[in-house]
């Protein structure tokens, strides 16, 4: 994996963090147990027991005594808008490369103290220090993958070598894309030629546009959703990331999983990170370190699918795992892949603005609606004032 991630990871120092031996590290002191940490992580991102699999917050618990509350979140959006609004107070989050940088810039994740965190040695060096957290002092890398298209075999019969196949009108109505605007303006751009990391308005808005002429093909923007959608026939085609291979690929015969070779594709780190003011932050950084530790990060991936960003993890996971191009893909897709940053303030306006529009139907349509839902207020306004002055004037 090392060569592999090697490809499409930029060359970094030795981490100031990194441990010099490879032998196992002495643990910190458990912190207080009894106390429980709030987990906010993906959905199907941990494994919980099923099927005799491990259940990774429950060993957690048995080991340190900690409990863990345990919630999911189904977008970096989704992630960042509720940290933003104080809705709720966590420990631990999980988001994505791009999302950690913009988190890391508004002061809204805490520098991790890597003394309670030894099982860091175990994190290769090339996931370390890298543009989303260049000093390696706010994160410790979870997973990574691809993006890839998932197709129904039964219908879909040509090669999925191309982003342009979710264009095709013969499949209208059988189309799902994801429900977040980085990903899906990605796909659009990618089939443009342009990076994912352009701050150019033009460029944006032509993806915009290529995004708007394949929204009447679209049955609907989900994330989680393409399980139950994929799996039922209902979409015969989606894309998502390539670690949901070992959920839907591997348990529907009908299902298969392409990555995209003529564009490329999108390249992720999903790390584990602290949101400032953690009420816990010690026993966080237990279960961070718990995370680390080789044969539960080995465990935890083979049942979620992703790739470990561990040697010694990926080491005790089954050789078909390990020899499976859906999870350690081959250079050359990894050569032709980018990785995500966070965009400048008035370049993620511009994305929301547009995104509003691919989802609404493009600006007309949003003015129509204002218009419509305008018109509704006013016939409300309306009944009650009639209403009002119909009861004044029985009681006269």
């Amino acid at each position: 994996m090392a060569a592999l991630a090697a490809a499409v990871l930029l060359a970094t120092s030795v981490s100031p963090l990194a441990f010099a031996s490879s032998e196992e590290p002495e643990q910190p002191a458990v912190p207080n147990t009894g106390v429980t940490i709030n987990v906010y992580n993906w959905g199907e991102y941990i494994s919980n027991g099923v099927d005799d699999t491990l259940d990774v917050n429950k060993e957690f618990t048995k080991r340190t005594g900690i409990n863990v509350n345990y919630t999911t979140f189904d977008s970096n959006e989704s992630l960042y808008s509720k940290l933003a609004n104080g809705g709720a107070n966590y420990d631990i989050i999980i988001p994505s490369d791009y999302m950690i940088s913009k988190l890391i810039d508004e002061g809204m994740i805490e520098k991790l103290d890597f003394s309670n965190i030894p099982n860091f040695q175990y994190i290769d060096e090339q996931f370390r220090n890298q543009k989303y957290d260049e000093t390696n002092a706010y994160s410790v890398p979870y997973t990574w993958g691809v993006v890839g298209i998932f197709y129904n075999k039964k219908y879909v019969k040509e090669p999925v070598d191309s982003w342009k196949i979710l264009w095709d009108k013969k499949y209208a109505g059988k189309i799902l894309m994801f429900d977040n605007p980085r990903d899906s303006f990605g796909i659009a751009q990618k089939i443009l030629g342009y990076s994912y990391n352009s701050t150019n308005v033009e460029e944006w808005e032509n993806a915009a546009k290529l995004l708007k002429e394949q929204k009447p093909l679209v049955q609907a923007y989900v994330m989680d959703q393409i399980f139950d959608k994929m799996s039922s026939g209902d979409a015969w085609l989606a894309p998502y990331y390539a670690g949901d291979a070992a959920t839907l690929v591997e348990d529907n015969p009908d299902i298969g999983f392409a990555i995209p070779t003529k564009e490329g594709t999108n390249f992720f780190v999903d790390a584990i990170c602290i949101p400032t003011g953690a009420q816990h932050k010690k026993e966080a950084e237990a279960y961070i370190n718990f995370l680390c530790d080789p044969e539960i990060a080995a465990a935890n991936m083979d049942y979620i699918g992703y790739s470990t960003p561990e040697t010694a993890a990926k080491k005790l996971l089954p050789e078909e795992t390990v020899n499976n191009p859906i999870y350690y893909p081959e250079e050359s897709i990894l050569k032709k892949s980018e990785t995500y940053v966070n965009l400048p303030d008035d370049t993620n306006m511009l994305l929301d603005t547009l995104w509003a529009e691919v989802k609404m139907g493009g600006p007309g349509q949003t003015a129509t609606l204002v218009a419509v839902l305008l018109g509704f207020l006013l016939l409300y306004i309306g009944i009650v004032i009639y209403k009002k002055v119909k009861v004044k004037r029985e009681l006269q």
